[in-house]
């Protein structure tokens, strides 16, 4: 019997995506015939989670332990926590079915020791890992200005070991080290505080004067980017030029919802589209794929939280669903947000077992279609004017934070809807810059003209 189910899960599944290639002929809605989808895998999902449930071997239907046949494709799940236990709680947990474990701990990446018990233990257990920092310091012995000197790390309740760990990462972890989650959420945090750090005071006890009498949307875009680009902690992973800094270039990777383009162009070589809040699956692909295609980056998805309070992440089937519709789309990494813990007696953050389930039943999925894996590209390009960093996650969002939506921004958004609505996760969304072609795609579209 649950092989029947499968059989009827991957017929719609397949008919979905030869619909998705249409032009849609059929004059089928789109959202109506993603919402019918999506509840018919609902229903599946519980029957698949009933059999995992009752069978005598916890996770076997959904267990498999070899790794996907697609080896570019990176899945996993983030550690929030504050101990090396829990860590290798979730880890264990996890190495089944899963080939990246993200060490996304304030706490631990303050704690050399910690962080190296950790990595080495999921890098035994066959695991890639990403290793997030705030910040990447000089090991510093002399004074610089009144503050960072060698007396005084103390105040600050940091030990700069970073350059020396770093450079000797790929030394320890070899290419299961896939480099590092460097700030967190700098396009979000930008239209969010007007400062892609989040906040404007310096750790010095200054403000930053970097967005200061800005005076045009061209002029916050090159202060974002230059800003990111130079500041200490990217040079130090970016720029081999710097004494005592890093050896090679590190790979550096960070999570968004707002500016991908503008992470992209300000030296991220990977970002994962934040899948969750209210946010809009097709637009958000749509917006970090074509940034990443157009920049020949890579690009990821993290489901991330659905709601501020418990249960804080979406359902079981949900998380399946958003999963299922980033592997189609092409995305390189696909990640599981684990923060914080709910409830409070959960050794493994806020997972459940319908999310493990979810994740089982993907990495399965993964083996046996391997063939879904970037079945719907984009091949459909919307494109906005240069340097206009609206958010773009409501229609009122600001612009570079710094400013209101103004009257173009109603008109991208009714048409990014409306080429949403006719053409799904087909789409792309690009910036006009003339230092990229979007010669490859099949249709583009531009703001200012109209869509017939």
């Amino acid at each position: 019997m649950l092989i029947a189910w499968k059989r009827l899960l991957l017929f719609l599944r397949n008919f979905q995506l030869n619909l998705n290639c249409e032009d849609y002929s059929l004059n089928l809605d789109w959202v109506l015939w993603r919402n019918l989808m999506k509840s018919i895998r609902h229903l599946l999902f519980a029957v698949l989670l009933i059999f995992a449930t009752c069978s005598t071997v916890a996770v076997s239907p959904f267990m498999i332990e070899d790794k996907p046949l697609n080896a570019a494709l990176f899945f996993g799940v983030t550690f929030g926590g504050k101990t090396t236990d829990e860590a290798k709680l979730l880890i264990d947990k996890v190495k089944g079915y899963t080939n990246l474990f993200v060490v996304d701990s304030w706490d631990i990446s303050l704690n050399e020791t910690a962080l190296d018990e950790i990595c080495e233990y999921a890098t035994n257990a066959d695991l890639s890992i990403i290793v997030y920092f705030n910040f990447v310091l000089y090991n510093y012995t002399y004074q610089v200005g009144n503050v960072y000197n060698s007396t005084t790390w103390d105040d600050y309740g940091v030990r700069p070991f970073h350059m020396a760990w770093l450079n000797s990462a790929r030394e320890n972890w070899g290419e299961k080290f896939l480099g590092i989650y460097l700030y967190d959420e700098p396009g979000g945090k930008q239209i969010d505080k007007g400062h892609y750090f989040g906040n404007t005071t310096l750790r010095t006890g200054g403000n930053s004067t970097i967005f200061s009498n800005v005076s045009s949307y061209s002029d916050a875009s090159n202060r974002f980017v230059r800003s990111v680009s130079r500041s200490g902690s990217m040079q130090h992973v970016k720029n081999t030029s710097i004494p005592n800094s890093i050896i090679e270039p590190m790979p550096v990777f960070t999570a968004d919802n707002a500016l991908y383009w503008f992470d992209y162009l300000a030296g991220y070589d990977t970002v994962f589209a934040e899948l969750g809040w209210n946010h809009n699956r097709a637009q958000h692909i749509a917006m970090v794929r074509g940034a990443a295609n157009a920049q020949n980056k890579d690009w990821g998805a993290i489901m991330t939280w659905t709601y501020d309070n418990p249960p804080y992440l979406a359902s079981g089937p949900e998380i399946l669903e958003d999963m299922l519709t980033a592997y189609e789309t092409g995305a390189k990494y696909l990640i599981v947000f684990n923060y914080p813990t709910y409830p409070e007696n959960n050794p493994y953050g806020i997972l459940m077992d319908e999310h493990f389930a979810a994740m089982q039943q993907f990495w399965k999925h993964i083996h046996e279609y391997p063939g879904d894996y970037g079945k719907v590209m984009g091949n459909v390009a919307f494109v906005l004017p240069k340097d206009y960093g609206w958010g773009m996650r409501k229609p009122d969002d600001s612009i570079w934070g710094l400013w209101p939506a103004d009257n173009i921004s109603s008109v991208i958004w009714d048409k990014m809807n409306t080429l949403i609505e006719r053409y799904g996760l087909r789409l792309d969304i690009v910036y006009d810059d003339p230092r990229f072609s979007f010669a490859e795609y099949s249709k583009v579209y531009y703001w200012n003209s109209s869509i017939p």
